[in-house]
């Protein structure tokens, strides 16, 4: 999947949480930190094995159900007792999300669910062809483009623009959330600038 789909993903389920558990949109913070757990497992993989080669694959520990279960009990019982287990949560969502959005992905091009990509370290996927780094991403914006470009639209691509267009829509039904944070935060930075 691709970044924003990943973030759609993610704002849909926690969106959808958030007005049935609590009966509100999401708000502002939480969603910031919705938004990098959505990354976090690419955040991880991807550099460390197209940039540095430590895994053979995109697919490893930031996408290991095992690294992220242990992740989540750890972060969740060491912020119990604190507010910051608000921003946590969202986190957490958002790395679930992405894992599982991950794993039924290859539905969309009519493969077999990608159980094995969150297996790491008891399943060791087959390693890339030497394209690395910027290589391996243009790989895929290739294969991407090439979907796009052809006149038999694959449902998959049509589904992935649909809930990325669902996703955004929602987001502004939700008042938009985290831009006035992201807003207010850039206001402070300049204000402590323009007083140097």
């Amino acid at each position: 999947m691709w970044p924003w789909e990943h973030a759609a993903v993610g704002y849909v389920c926690y969106s959808a949480a958030t007005r049935l558990l609590a009966g509100d949109p999401p708000e502002g913070d939480p969603v910031l930190f919705l938004a990098v757990g959505t990354q976090f497992p690419d955040l991880v993989d991807k550099p460390l094995s197209w940039g540095l080669g430590v895994f053979p694959t995109g697919y490893a520990a930031g996408h290991s159900v095992l690294v992220l279960l242990a992740l989540t009990v750890l972060a969740l019982a060491a912020l119990r007792d604190d507010g910051r287990q608000r921003n946590a949560v969202p986190f957490l969502v958002g790395a679930w999300t992405h894992v599982a959005g991950d794993v039924v992905s290859p539905l969309r091009a009519g493969e077999p669910l990608g159980v094995d990509r969150v297996l790491w370290p008891v399943v060791e996927r087959e390693p890339y062809p030497d394209d690395l780094g910027v290589e391996r991403g243009l790989v895929y914006l290739r294969e991407y483009l090439a979907d796009l470009g052809t006149a038999d639209v694959s449902t998959g691509l049509v589904l992935g623009i649909a809930l990325g267009m669902a996703s955004v829509v929602l987001w502004l039904v939700d008042g938009a959330p985290g831009v006035r944070t992201v807003a207010t935060r850039v206001e402070a930075v300049a204000r402590q600038l323009r007083r140097r």
